[in-house]
């Protein structure tokens, strides 16, 4: 048995698996929630910082300049 591995080939299986796809659930977030708020204290310095974070830009802020690629 010169040649062959004492492992059994796995090929590929002519039974397909299904796959149950389910609906996703949206929940509304509360960005006043004491949770969001405790995350919120943690990560931004101030009231500007905050709304740019939860998607409220300020007026006249800077804009975030990406990496330039060579």
């Amino acid at each position: 048995m010169a040649g062959k591995s004492s492992k059994p080939k796995r090929g590929k299986s002519s039974k397909k698996r299904s796959k149950k796809k389910g609906k996703k659930e949206v929940k509304e977030v509360d960005i006043l929630s004491p949770d969001a708020m405790l995350n919120a204290y943690y990560i931004c310095h101030n009231a500007a910082a905050f709304l740019q974070f939860r998607g409220f830009p300020w007026p006249g802020s800077p804009k975030k300049k990406g990496k330039k690629r060579k």
